[in-house]
């Protein structure tokens, strides 16, 4: 199936199978698929949406895309903690080494800025010589000395996130429940975390302004989490600019 296709299908409000969503994706990593029909696709979800079983197959298709990390050899419970993001927002940076402090590993993927937000990463480079881009080797020995570390984008994770979170930045299509969820939901479990608590912020210092739309992406990231095997819970916070 061509790529036009798949953005008329989703257009005209019909479902995308597991089958082409993975063929979709595969030949957009491949260089097959332009930006400009990818960028069609995301804008064609923001409008229609997806559904449930569309979004996991989208998550679960991000995942395979790249590689999970096995961290068995690495003693302790491995959680991490995820913020949707707003301005101001430092929370990671304090909490990652307290429970790291408290006997749980913390391994961090986090992200850059969206829309008006700043990121964890964004932060953590204003310093000077933080290296955020490691590999999994590193990763998961910084991890196992310190007990929390917090990396961004390899080139062995999280391939087709890296991608997609670039193009909805610029195409006005950041705040769609369907692909936040799948963004946030496989880089997570592309860690190979056993739980997850989910930040989900909502009000004017954040990219999600409705509380109600907060709480759709809130249970939306638990039943993914849920759907494969990862403890998620989620908490509901108000970041406001005065």
């Amino acid at each position: 199936m061509r790529a036009y296709d798949i953005i008329k299908k989703k257009r005209d409000g019909y479902s995308i199978s597991r089958g082409e969503f993975t063929e979709f994706f595969t030949s957009y990593l491949n260089g097959e698929v332009p930006d400009y029909q990818m960028s069609a696709f995301l804008m064609t979800v923001y409008f229609k949406g997806m559904t449930d079983e569309e979004t996991a197959n989208m998550t679960e298709i991000m995942i395979s895309l790249g590689t999970v990390v096995d961290l068995s050899e690495i003693p302790g419970p491995k959680i991490d903690k995820h913020s949707t993001g707003g301005v101001g927002d430092k929370v990671s940076l304090i909490l990652a080494p307290l429970a790291a402090s408290a006997g749980v590993a913390v391994p961090m993927m986090s992200g850059r800025g969206l829309g008006h937000t700043g990121g964890t990463l964004d932060k953590l480079e204003s310093i000077p010589g933080f290296k955020t881009s490691l590999s999994i080797k590193e990763f998961k020995e910084i991890l196992s000395k310190t007990g929390c570390a917090m990396i961004g984008y390899s080139e062995e994770m999280a391939l087709l996130d890296r991608r997609l979170y670039a193009l909805r930045d610029v195409t006005a299509t950041v705040e769609s429940i369907h692909l936040i969820t799948s963004s946030i939901m496989s880089k997570k479990l592309s860690e190979g975390i056993q739980g997850l608590v989910l930040d989900v912020k909502a009000g004017s210092g954040a990219f999600m302004k409705d509380l109600k739309d907060a709480r759709k992406l809130a249970k939306a990231m638990v039943n993914i989490g849920s759907t494969f095997g990862v403890r998620t819970i989620a908490v509901q916070s108000l970041l406001l600019l005065i």
